[in-house]
């Protein structure tokens, strides 16, 4: 699926995303997140150890709620498949999110040596209401 203009446009805005993978008994989890796109694919920074990263690792399957912050009574719902689950580039990827988001470099929330992920969701099914 090709994703819209218009989406490509929100999410290389501040668009906070919410991020819900499946659980290992199958119930939903959900996370708030910063997102970013390559242009064909939604790409969400995370770090190796957070539920939502081990949960993909076991189930590709993934949902993300998008709402644009100009107007946030605009939005998206979209389902896929993280078909990309890599370190490389996760590092610099965090430093852009962060410089997008709140213009500066990251500046590592949660403390520690954290190994950054990221993960590239092929967009299969999308939704505006």
């Amino acid at each position: 699926m090709t994703l819209p203009d218009d989406l490509i446009a929100v999410l290389n805005t501040k668009a906070i995303c919410f991020v819900t993978t499946l659980m290992p008994d199958g119930s939903p989890q959900i996370s708030q997140t910063w997102a970013g796109t390559d242009g064909e694919h939604v790409l969400i920074n995370t770090v190796d150890t957070h539920q939502k990263t081990r949960n993909i690792r076991r189930d590709a399957r993934i949902a993300i709620g998008i709402a644009d912050p100009a107007a946030p009574l605009r939005s998206w719902a979209l389902r896929g498949i993280v078909v990309n689950a890599t370190t490389e580039g996760a590092r610099e990827s965090i430093d852009e999110l962060s410089q997008k988001y709140i213009g500066r470099p990251y500046p590592g929330f949660g403390g520690g040596d954290q190994q950054r992920v990221l993960l590239t969701v092929k967009v299969e099914k999308l939704h505006q209401p």
